[in-house]
């Protein structure tokens, strides 16, 4: 018989969800800074968080957006004093376990099966970093606009009359936060794909109308959902 893996995140939900209470915060809320000390782990039970950097330049990158159920583990685990390497920062009104550091270490290092779920976590989190990397790397600016359209459609994609609508609303400065890039060069990437159709853009949402376009521009290897999101 096939054993049953459950996740990591169902694991903490049943293990913390009835000694800790789930919190609410508002869209802008400032979770934790570069540098500070890790306190806790947080379980993103509804809404969405970006993480990222502010370059010393004030230039601020936006490495990842989580939502829906997910895990906010940015740290060395099991090191003493970690901190956090990235802000984090709610991007929609959220609600939230907060988990002590220790109390999650704890779990994962005494109950096989989360240290097990803990492992899969990682590998996937591993390869979903690289792929994003070669992305950027090997497609240049255009590129890297292109990949995190197909990353924003594998995680926010509704399928819609005339496309795929990325039901999350996003700026050209905050798309531009995603690429690396400025937002000046994203809009007019954005004016080139909306003028071939490829792409609309209404109220700060937009649709994906031809995604074979953008997949068949970077060469795109159709990975597995869990590997090519912007989580």
């Amino acid at each position: 018989m096939k054993e049953l893996k459950i996740s990591l995140y169902s694991l903490l939900i049943q293990e913390f969800i009835d000694k800790e209470p789930i919190q609410k915060f508002k869209a802008g809320t400032i979770l934790f800074n570069e540098k500070e000390t890790v306190k806790y782990v947080y379980i993103l039970v509804d809404g969405a968080v970006s993480l990222g950097r502010v370059h010393v330049k004030g230039k601020e990158f936006i490495l990842k957006i989580l939502n829906g159920e997910e895990l906010i583990l940015e740290y060395q685990i099991f090191k003493d004093q970690p901190f956090y390497y990235y802000y984090g920062k709610t991007f929609t009104d959220c609600e939230m376990l907060l988990i002590k550091r220790e109390d999650f270490e704890e779990f994962v290092r005494t109950n096989p099966a989360a240290n097990s779920a803990l492992t899969a976590w990682l590998s996937t989190r591993y390869l979903k970093a690289q792929m994003k990397c070669m992305d950027l790397i090997m497609n240049g600016k255009k590129g890297g606009l292109y990949s995190i359209l197909i990353r924003l459609c594998n995680t926010y994609g509704v399928p819609v009359e005339d496309g795929i609508l990325i039901d999350v609303p996003l700026t050209h400065q905050e798309l531009a936060n995603l690429t690396y890039g400025t937002r000046e060069v994203v809009q007019r990437m954005l004016k080139e794909l909306r003028e071939l159709g490829v792409v609309s853009y209404e109220q700060q949402k937009l649709t994906i109308r031809d995604l074979n376009y953008i997949r068949e521009a970077v060469d795109c290897q159709r990975c597995p959902i869990e590997i090519c999101g912007i989580n």
